[in-house]
């Protein structure tokens, strides 16, 4: 039996000991201790390869029946059934899961565009002179696909199959190569639009519009430790990843580039101005330079645009900017009463509404009092309600012109420090902008631009409060048919396979999502969270004890559990614990979704391994793809770290937007 196996047995087995062990005898046993039980036997069921959803819902029907029927026996079963129906309908009726199932439509139009292979060649030019550039290529191209599609199994098999076979033949190390591919891979799951935010903000009644603006800067710096480990590691030890060759790294310029570069210089900006008006380059049709000229002047233009949104948003007056609370999103506490949260259901008069009751004056209800006086005067305002004119006058000039729309404030200086040292850094790149850069620069014009262009589009608009996660889907997904349009990859196979995958996968999502409900409320029913809560507590833990002990239960969870199941069970236990360490539910939930990255990456259920196993080349381990997986691992944990000792990296933009 492989290592894995074993691995895995091992793991199950501790299980079980624990809950023979830690289960008290019959007659101990109470409600609650049930309940803890159903959350083991939950465990142990799928690590046995039950599928979870039905899981959560076979165990959640049986001891919720045995919950009612302790309670009472002759409406156990209407009971539960009602408790079925109703949940299943809390679930379908959140309008939040709706963006679900266009991400991920959109996910798998992206990917059947073929844009991939484009963007790897494309990166891996760019980046040619930097250590380790096949591995750094790589890791971009994970990251910018993964964040275009979120299909982690999707991005890292096309990788496997190309860049895998490129790095192995430049003699990279083999662990080197298949962590920075399963690492990058597993990005999209955190970098949004990221369905586990969306999975997330709906279990835990948080504002999915604001758990995008947290997690794009730590998926950001993620990327950039990956990057720096992967730079460090090759300047250190070359022999593990060795430079390219000088003939891999040289740009073949076309024959007008060659032409203009002889005659005017390497420096593509000012050789295609004087080549415009001058007469030694008559050889090169005018339509030409002036083409190339225009691509040459994309960053510019791009600079000019961003600075000048930037300058219309923050010179606009106070209170212009739409709160994102009004879309829908922010649903706080009333979410986790209504879909999904542990608090217990009424048993009394089984799940329905109370029949309305007309309460009158002589048994002490709330009947509305007669109006005595006339409809004019019962619309009158109070007395002193009017302001005086005099007040009015005197208003302050700040306050007449946060009144007035056409009143725009003056532009801070940190947006001035930003312009001047992106015009700086802007002067330099067209110093050293050259014809092969130009060159460079196209090949991403035609494979990243698009795919940025894309996500910036849907962030975009989520982001800055332009429309709800649903419709800047909707956008999402129509914005992937347009690009595989264009580059000739749309057809009705392509859409009927994508619409088919998505319309499965979000199936599979929803059910997960009603045997997390049922499964929570019996948890509930059964008083299993006030035995945690209680044990919690008692355990007298400050909030840094608190943080530091459920990250490290979900890190361990993440070895024999993936991310869907540790969200949809696990997190309806951690969320009614938040309040009372005073943890914001946002910022737990950015740890959290940066914490479940080792979820594809840790043995034995690390799926990023299986899916490049089953296209690595015959030579390649299993034992191979964890080895490199686990400093990548490492560096997830310092990530964490980090994000815990520097909030801000997280909830500075979501302050800046929404309060």
């Amino acid at each position: 039996m492989k290592k894995e196996a074993w691995f895995g047995l091992s793991i199950l087995f501790a299980i079980i000991a624990v809950i023979v062990i830690f289960t008290p005898s019959p007659s101990e046993m109470t409600n609650g201790h049930l309940g803890l039980l159903m959350l083991a036997l939950v465990v142990v069921a799928i690590m046995l390869g039950f599928p979870t959803a039905f899981t959560l819902m076979g165990m959640g029907v049986m001891f919720a029946w045995f919950a009612f029927y302790s309670r009472d026996p002759t409406l156990a079963t209407q009971l539960t059934l009602d408790l079925m129906v109703q949940r299943a309908y809390s679930v379908m009726a959140n309008d939040v899961l709706i963006s679900i199932p266009l991400f991920i439509f959109m996910g798998y139009l992206v990917e059947r565009a073929n844009l991939i292979e484009k963007l790897f060649k494309s990166m891996h030019i760019a980046l040619a002179r930097l250590p380790g550039s096949l591995a750094v290529a790589a890791i971009v191209t994970c990251a910018v696909f993964a964040t275009a599609t979120g299909i982690v199994g999707a991005v890292v098999t096309l990788m496997g199959l190309l860049a895998l076979p490129a790095m192995l033949k430049a003699g990279y190390s083999t662990q080197l190569s298949a962590g920075s591919i399963t690492a990058g891979g597993c990005l999209g799951i955190l970098i949004p639009p990221s369905v586990l935010l969306i999975v997330y903000g709906a279990t835990a009644g948080v504002s999915v519009v604001k758990l995008y603006a947290g997690a794009l800067f730590p998926g950001v710096l993620l990327t950039v430790l990956y990057i720096g480990y992967v730079i460090i590691l090759a300047k250190l030890k070359p022999n593990l990843a060795p430079p390219l060759p000088p003939e891999e790294r040289r740009v073949i310029l076309p024959a007008h580039a060659e032409k203009v570069s002889a005659s005017f210089g390497r420096k593509a900006l000012p050789s295609l101005l004087r080549a415009i008006k001058g007469r030694r380059a008559a050889d090169v049709p005018l339509r030409t330079l002036l083409s190339q000229l225009g691509i040459a002047l994309l960053p510019a233009l791009a600079f000019a645009a961003v600075m000048g949104f930037s300058y219309h948003l923050v010179t606009s007056p106070k209170g212009s900017i739409v709160d994102t609370s009004e879309m829908g999103f922010d649903i706080g506490d009333s979410y986790s009463q209504d879909y999904g949260g542990l608090a217990e259901p009424e048993i009394e008069g089984g799940f329905g509404e109370p029949p309305a009751m007309e309460a009158t004056p002589d048994d002490g209800g709330l009947a509305t009092p007669p109006l005595e006086s006339s409809a004019t005067d019962s619309l009158a305002e109070p007395a002193g309600a009017e302001p005086p004119a005099a007040a009015q006058e005197a208003a302050p000039d700040e306050a007449k012109a946060a009144a007035d729309p056409s009143q725009r404030t003056p532009a801070p200086t940190a947006f001035w420090i930003v312009f001047f040292v992106g015009l700086a850094l802007l002067l330099a790149f067209y110093a050293i902008f050259t014809f092969a850069r130009l060159e460079i620069f196209k090949m991403l014009l035609g494979s990243l631009f698009p795919l940025a262009l894309l996500i910036m589009a849907v962030l975009g608009t989520i982001v800055f409060g332009l429309a709800t996660p649903t419709e800047a889907a909707a956008m999402g997904a129509f914005g992937g048919i347009v690009l595989a349009a264009c580059y000739r990859r749309f057809n009705f196979t392509m859409l009927r396979e994508s619409a088919f995958l998505a319309a499965k996968t979000s199936a599979m999502v929803c059910w997960l999502f009603v045997g997390s409900s049922i499964f929570s409320a019996s948890f509930a029913l059964l008083g299993g969270q006030e035995i945690i809560n209680d044990w919690v507590l008692g355990m007298d833990l400050t909030p840094v004890q608190f943080m530091l002990l459920a990250q490290v239960i979900i890190f361990l969870l993440g070895w024999p559990l993936e991310w869907t199941e540790i969200i949809v069970i696990f997190m309806p236990i951690f969320i009614p614990l938040l309040p009372h360490f005073d943890i914001d539910p946002l910022f737990f939930g950015l740890l959290v979704a940066l914490n479940l990255q080792t979820a594809f990456l840790s043995p034995p259920v690390a799926m990023s391994a299986f899916y490049l196993k089953g296209v690595a080349p015959p030579h390649v381990t299993l034992n191979q793809i964890f080895l490199g997986m686990m400093p990548f691992m490492g560096i997830q944990i310092i990530a964490l770290v980090v994000l815990y000792m520097f909030p801000a990296i997280a909830l500075w933009l979501p302050g800046v937007l929404y309060n």
